[in-house]
């Protein structure tokens, strides 16, 4: 269920959100932007830390400290779904509050992650975690499902049509998948907080108020220097403007850093506690992986990087083919994420009774090899039948991969540092992959 509540919001950034904006005659080059909207999952590091050690007002000590986090998210996550079906991109000057609603659900929904992580870990032992790490990949898929081929069935049984803008229908869908995740609500309240997760740290408040301060502080500064970069950068040219965004990305997250390193030095929170809530989860990991720390975080960076990228642009891709929105949700969001589900089912029991590191080489070959199938089918164009066979084989390798992978990651966690690490690792998977999604646009374009 916790699965289920977490695969509900990344496609309503990513293919519902794209079919949408497509339908209201934004540039393809744009719409794949939008992508970046999520990259909140990339970065959620950086807050991962306030989470394992700030405990929330009147929730933790009703719910417990993992729970009251899960709640506090998934309500944003309502909140910013609901608030981007209130808004029309077609209007002029809409389209800024369109990503402000997506940018708020990419963070939500990546804070939603990264407590529901520790979660998963902290409730069971490490012989348990390859078949939990199925269990939960079968129900973010399903809930995917009712985030893609839902949402795309619900607008077009609302009025959108091909060749024809109808707001309303998406503003309705938009609503009811908000609604939807009251499932992830209702299962918050009904569930037990881990029994290893009784550490909270007994600071007064005010010290909480410091470290969240901080935090603030080095966003803003992160915004703004983001935000001024943009004006001066060059952005015509693909190549020349991916470079020109990865610099400016680095730069703002140096001044963020920076920030925060001088506040720190200022006094704001004191060096012992920042220590401990930023750093020492990192150097935890490399006391215990050792010269291996660097080949596995260039691993974790690199392992889903086709797929990723890849489903940025799939819905714009199945759309340009000439396959429409009843085609695309069946064949794509139905019946491809049942496949997803069989492959990590089947990732889950081969990762439960073998080795993790021969598990994840096939689903890293298979990975790799069923892209292919997406060539040949860009050149046969509308044909379902093989639409229906690429999508079956690709989703069953990425389910495999995805399963092994995220027992992996748990794997290499410590229960000291649950949630950073988790998030650590999760973001790195996902950074350079979304940057590059970003730009698949407008490598089609050109």
């Amino acid at each position: 269920l916790f699965g289920f509540a977490a695969g509900m919001p990344i496609l309503l950034i990513f293919s519902s959100l794209s079919l949408w904006l497509r339908e209201a005659g934004i540039e393809r080059s744009t719409v794949t932007m939008f992508s970046w909207a999520a990259l909140g999952y990339s970065f959620k590091f950086v807050w991962a830390p306030l989470i394992d050690s700030v405990p929330l007002p009147w929730l933790t000590a009703g719910l417990g400290r993992r729970r009251a986090w899960i709640l506090l998210a998934q309500l944003m996550i309502i909140a910013a779904i609901a608030g981007m079906a209130l808004v029309n991109p077609a209007d002029s000057g809409e389209l800024t509050l369109m990503a402000l609603a997506a940018v708020l659900l990419g963070f939500s929904s990546a804070t939603h992650d990264i407590v529901i992580d520790a979660y998963r870990i902290e409730i069971a032992d490490t012989d348990m975690q390859p078949m939990l790490a199925a269990t939960y990949s079968a129900g973010y898929r399903i809930g995917m499902v009712v985030a893609g081929a839902g949402a795309l069935y619900l607008a077009t049984f609302f009025g959108a049509v091909e060749g024809s803008y109808n707001y309303l229908a998406w503003r309705h869908t938009y609503l009811v998948m908000a609604a939807c995740m009251s499932v992830g609500v209702l299962t918050t309240l009904l569930v037990a907080e881990p029994a290893v997760n009784a550490r909270l740290d007994g600071q007064p408040a005010a010290r909480h108020a410091r470290m969240l301060a901080l935090f603030a502080a080095a966003v803003l500064v992160f915004v703004l220097v983001f935000w001024q970069l943009g004006r001066l950068l060059p952005s015509t040219g693909v190549l020349l403007a991916f470079v020109a965004q990865l610099l400016r990305l680095a730069l703002a997250l140096a001044a963020a850093g920076l920030a925060g390193l001088l506040l720190v030095r200022a006094g704001l929170v004191d060096r012992h506690s920042a220590f401990a809530t930023w750093v020492e989860p990192v150097l935890d990991f490399f006391a215990r992986y050792g010269r291996q720390a660097l080949w596995l975080l260039a691993l974790i960076g690199l392992y889903r990087i086709s797929d990723i990228v890849a489903g940025v642009i799939s819905n714009v891709f199945y759309q340009d083919m000439g396959f429409s929105k009843n085609e695309i949700a069946t064949a794509v969001k139905l019946f491809g994420v049942i496949m997803t589900i069989a492959g990590g089912l089947v990732g889950g029991v081969l990762a439960q009774r073998f080795a993790l590191k021969p598990v994840m080489l096939l689903g890293a070959l298979l990975a790799c090899a069923t892209n292919l199938l997406f060539v040949l089918l860009a050149l046969r164009g509308d044909d379902l039948t093989f639409l229906y066979l690429a999508v079956a084989v690709d989703n069953l390798a990425a389910g495999l991969a995805s399963a092994a992978f995220i027992a992996f990651l748990s794997a290499l966690t410590s229960v000291r540092f649950t949630a950073v690490q988790y998030a650590i690792f999760s973001s790195l998977m996902t950074l350079l992959p979304k940057v590059l999604g970003g730009y698949s646009g407008a490598m089609v374009d050109h």
